[in-house]
């Protein structure tokens, strides 16, 4: 029995309805997935192929010789370079999970003079695009020596106002103050309440945290390329711009070096993806 079955006759959607909602609902799947059955195909071509042959066909089969000019070009630093980019986005990740939770939970639980600024400021924070902070961000890490060092890239990822936001909306609903006051009359200390309780409740919503300041870190390209000239440090989206930056570059090799590069992304969200959706949920219900 489906959901909607299990539904009063009065409440369950109609036929058109249904058939509506699964046209639009196919044709979202097939713009979602129609970008990437064409970068695996063009990833097997070469240069004339990708001109000459239709887009969404294979043609000559250029895969090995795609990944041959890909590592050639690189020097081989092109594994280097996603690994670079998984380094950057998982510590900042975790550490700005950390914190986006911990600042949440603050400001949702405690009252403290100045609490209402803090908040306008976080909210400030989610209208600003990030790219206006960036030459100023620079020359603060060039002051302080740490441009071109992976520092450069993970402090200022670390910062999310939209997991501030979200872990003070969570924390608000689903942190009962009484098992606070309770812990702290058994003589438990803020610390180790935030740790062993806080943290657990909160689940939901910091895997949804983690994946948006993964994936965010991961897409970013203008805070590396300012911070960054080191072929060493370089992510991959930094890198694969150098290579389609050189003078008649091999574009099935880029294509290639993208689909590889975004591997990652896609085993990370398939493996979270029920905790990610229930923290979305959570979230949505709660605000």
């Amino acid at each position: 029995m489906s959901a909607t079955d299990a539904l009063p006759p009065s409440l369950r959607p109609s036929r058109t309805a249904r058939a509506i909602t699964l046209a639009v609902l196919l044709l979202v799947l097939v713009y979602s997935l129609a970008p990437i059955y064409w970068l695996v195909v063009s990833a097997t071509k070469s240069n004339p192929d990708l001109v000459s042959s239709n887009g969404w066909w294979f043609a000559e089969n250029n895969l090995v010789a795609n990944y041959h000019a890909l590592m050639s070009w690189t020097q081989g630093l092109f594994w280097r370079w996603v690994a670079n980019s998984v380094l950057y986005s998982l510590v900042a990740g975790v550490v700005g999970t950390l914190l986006s939770v911990a600042a949440g939970y603050g400001l949702a639980k405690f009252r403290f003079p100045g609490r209402g600024a803090v908040q306008v400021v976080i909210m400030a924070g989610l209208l600003l695009p990030i790219a206006l902070l960036t030459i100023p961000l620079y020359l603060v890490f060039d002051r302080m020596g740490l441009t071109n060092t992976m520092w450069a890239v993970i402090i200022p990822s670390c910062v999310s106002p939209f997991g501030v936001f979200l872990g003070r909306v969570y924390a608000q609903s689903s942190v009962p103050d009484e098992i606070l006051e309770s812990a702290r009359i058994d003589g438990a200390g803020e610390v180790r309440i935030f740790f062993t309780m806080v943290l657990r409740l909160l689940a939901p919503a910091m895997v949804t945290i983690f994946l948006f300041i993964f994936v965010a870190t991961w897409n970013n390209f203008l805070l590396p390329l300012m911070m960054l000239n080191s072929a060493d440090l370089k992510p991959v989206t930094l890198g694969l711009y150098g290579m389609m930056s050189y003078f008649n570059p091999q574009y099935g090799a880029v294509l290639q070096g993208a689909l590889l590069g975004v591997i990652p992304l896609v085993v990370l969200f398939l493996s979270l993806q029920k905790r990610w959706q229930s923290g979305l949920a959570a979230g949505a219900v709660k605000g």
